[in-house]
């Protein structure tokens, strides 16, 4: 996903590795698992409106619309929001994005039923504030996901990438394990449902 940030906390871009289009069977394993986790927890959620924040290339937007979700992304580069339009054209899907930045979103603007923040959080050098964003955008269900560490880096380490970081993926500022990150979700919110589909920490929650 592209990164929501503001000019000032930019930081490097983390997606360096293209895991929704990637075709290892292995990887495809572990990603298809991530998919069905999120398509899992927001059909439990009991939304039918869905905005994804941090949306990207809307990979995740469109494969919730095609669910029979409405639903809408933002995303704070304007070439990702583009790819995103052309994605759902191209699919025939009614998603609508547009460029914001997280941190200027409103609950009165921005709020939906379901709110999705995937692999957004480990990129930001404040995530408590955006989670706290989040929590109010929320109306009243939010889920979120991170990498799992130091599984995550581990992974990156078998397959002989970023040795030099110990694993670290350009661009991951945060790296929490399940525990650690849950801790930081109930400072926010209540935690409903996770999941841990290898390898990530996926939460549904709900505001208080």
């Amino acid at each position: 996903m592209a990164l929501p940030l503001s000019a000032a906390q930019a930081v490097p871009g983390g997606n360096h590795y293209p895991k929704y289009t990637v075709r290892n069977p292995i990887a495809r394993h572990l990603v298809d698992g991530f998919l069905a986790a999120l398509a899992e927890l927001a059909g439990r959620s009991g939304a039918g409106q869905v905005h994804e924040v941090g949306c990207g290339e809307g990979f995740l937007s469109t494969m919730l619309a095609r669910r029979g979700f409405s639903v809408r992304g933002s995303d704070l580069s304007p070439s990702a929001v583009a790819s995103a339009r052309r994605r759902a054209a191209d699919l025939g899907l009614p998603v609508s994005f547009r460029v914001a930045d997280l941190y200027d979103l409103t609950p009165q603007a921005d709020g939906a039923e379901l709110v999705v923040c995937c692999e957004v959080l480990e990129h930001l050098t404040d995530p408590a504030r955006a989670l706290g964003i989040l929590a109010r955008l929320a109306q009243p269900h939010l889920i979120v996901s991170v990498p799992r560490e130091p599984l995550w880096r581990t992974l990156n380490m078998a397959r002989g990438r970023y040795w030099r970081a110990l694993g670290n993926t350009p661009g991951h500022l945060q790296h929490w394990s399940a525990p650690r990150f849950l801790g930081l979700l109930e400072d926010h919110v209540e935690v409903r449902e996770v999941r841990t589909p290898l390898p990530w920490t996926m939460a549904l929650c709900r505001r208080r």
